[in-house]
């Protein structure tokens, strides 16, 4: 796998850390989210070039805990426009939840990001929270709800970290559910649960039926949630005769991919659709 041109293209990619400066979290060909697919394929911080690539992640982290990007926030959505070394969890939980993954959750850097992340759970998940560099700058919605995707991201690393704050997670795990049971009436900060969130797409950027699905089915405790079934059935629905699924939507900045077209049936996309059916039993 390592001497695969694209897997091999990755980590030289990733060399570059951090990368150009954040100005937004969907945007797909961002470093962070490319650490997160290596770990995810099974690369390890042990891997040639892997060693480099996990020190230049940890080298910028904050007092609090979570590491740091260069993000940029613009005037018009309430930030200052300068280039600020800062973390949301929109990005902190997913570099985290990548350096667990790659073999890292022991190391102290690691716990201290996981420890804060989870310390700003509530009782119905993760809120829309920022670095103090960003000046209590948050996303569109109201302050008392959880925010769909930081709540995804955070649930994802605990289960990459080993669950250290099971009470969280399943909070968080059972907000996700709420919001897909109520999802033609409630939209919390936007994320809407429609058409779109409901096409198959990888890798696991954002918030989308395939991402949600593959989180919550390795939570032991949500085995037979009729809404986790609904949930799972919607993806089940739309493979082919054989099992195999075809990309629905794709990322550009992964065309080049397998999984980077809708012409075809895609491996990776099989291997999570099926994964995800065999832990609920389906």
């Amino acid at each position: 796998m390592l001497a695969d041109s694209q897997v091999a293209g990755l980590i030289a990619e990733l060399q570059g850390w951090p990368g150009v400066v954040l100005n937004s979290h969907k945007s797909a060909g961002q470093l962070y989210h490319k650490l997160k697919f290596l770990g995810d394929l099974g690369v390890c911080a042990g891997d040639p070039g892997m060693g480099h690539v996990v020190e230049l992640a940890m080298a910028h982290q904050s007092t609090e805990g979570p590491f740091t990007l260069p993000l940029q926030v613009s005037a018009a959505h309430g930030g200052s426009g300068e280039k600020t070394w800062a973390w949301a969890l929109c990005d902190a939980p997913v570099t985290t939840g990548a350096l667990c993954r790659l073999g890292l959750a022991e190391d102290p850097r690691v716990q201290r990001s996981v420890d804060h992340i989870a310390s700003l759970a509530r009782d119905n998940g993760w809120p829309c929270a920022v670095s103090a560099e960003l000046k209590g700058w948050r996303g569109p919605g109201r302050k008392e709800d959880p925010c769909p995707y930081a709540t995804l991201a955070a649930c994802e690393m605990e289960l990459e970290a080993g669950l250290p704050h099971e009470a969280a997670v399943r909070a968080g795990t059972a907000s996700l559910l709420e919001i897909w049971e109520r999802r033609r009436q409630d939209h919390p900060y936007m994320f809407y649960m429609g058409t779109d969130f409901c096409k198959l797409k990888s890798p696991a950027i954002w918030y989308d039926i395939l991402h949600v699905a593959d989180v919550l089915s390795r939570c032991s405790w949500l085995k037979g949630d009729r809404r986790l079934l609904d949930m799972v059935g919607t993806v089940a629905a739309k493979l082919d005769a054989e099992g195999c699924a075809t990309p629905e939507s794709v990322w550009t900045a992964w065309k080049e991919w397998e999984f980077g077209q809708k012409k075809v049936p895609s491996r990776w996309v099989t291997l999570i659709a099926q994964r995800v059916m065999q832990r609920i039993g389906e």
